[in-house]
């Protein structure tokens, strides 16, 4: 069994690391700001090592930059990384929900779902149902932390694969590091935030691969729109 010393750090490290992943999408730390180790030690009142881990690790995420000389900074992406970031997500959510959800073309009775997949959908939904709601009501705080957990479970239950998933929770994760700095600013919060959550659980529970291929598709295209938005209004 491992010591109980590295169960602590393993487990300070990884509460760090969330800790700042969270004040990164709250907005408190803004791209481009930079720290140093022992700032971040100093804030939580925890040694330099832990500190140190959790920063390298959110490096591996790419929502940190290190630098030699000069600490770590929010990494800075662009309206073109974000654009990336729609269509690698596009690709592959668009041949996963092709493979592994039955279509209905034409629509037979849908079959129920196996138990255990359907008692996960009902928890999937409830997590949709939260994010639409926080959509709707223009509660950024509150759909991030919804809109994560419920693509990271659908992304789990529909590939069923580790690596895709891990994947999508990393676009998804960095998709919202770039938009909360301009969504905070943006006059029409409400015309700009998905809230077809639970229209896509639906669709996935009828077992019906077209229209959640169509849900998917419409939100990558209003998500880039939005983009296409920000860069018509950004100086040159």
């Amino acid at each position: 069994m491992p010591a109980s010393g590295a169960v602590t750090r393993s487990t300070l490290r990884q509460q760090i690391a969330d800790a700042l992943r969270d004040e990164v999408l709250a907005g408190r730390l803004q791209p481009g700001e930079e720290f140093t180790v022992k700032q971040i030690a100093e804030q939580y009142g925890v040694s330099a090592t832990p500190v140190r881990e959790a920063l390298v690790d959110l490096c591996a995420q790419g929502l940190l930059d290190s630098d030699q000389h000069r600490g770590f900074r929010v990494h800075q992406y662009s309206i073109d990384d974000y654009r990336g970031m729609v269509e690698a997500r596009m690709l592959v959510v668009d041949g996963v929900f092709r493979r592994h959800a039955p279509s209905t073309t034409p629509p037979p009775p849908a079959p129920e779902p196996e138990l255990g997949l359907g008692v996960a959908l009902v928890s999937v939904r409830r997590r949709g149902e939260a994010a639409a709601r926080a959509a709707r009501a223009g509660d950024l705080d509150i759909l991030i932390g919804y809109d994560i957990r419920y693509w990271r479970e659908l992304g789990r239950l529909v590939s069923a694969n580790d690596y895709i998933a891990d994947f999508l929770h990393r676009l998804r994760v960095q998709a919202w590091v770039f938009s909360v700095p301009y969504l905070r600013s943006e006059r029409d919060l409400l015309g700009w935030l998905w809230s077809g959550h639970v229209d896509l659980v639906d669709a996935i529970t009828r077992g019906d691969a077209e229209a959640a291929v169509e849900v998917v598709r419409a939100y990558n295209a209003h998500s880039l729109e939005w983009a296409d938005r920000l860069e018509a209004r950004t100086p040159r």
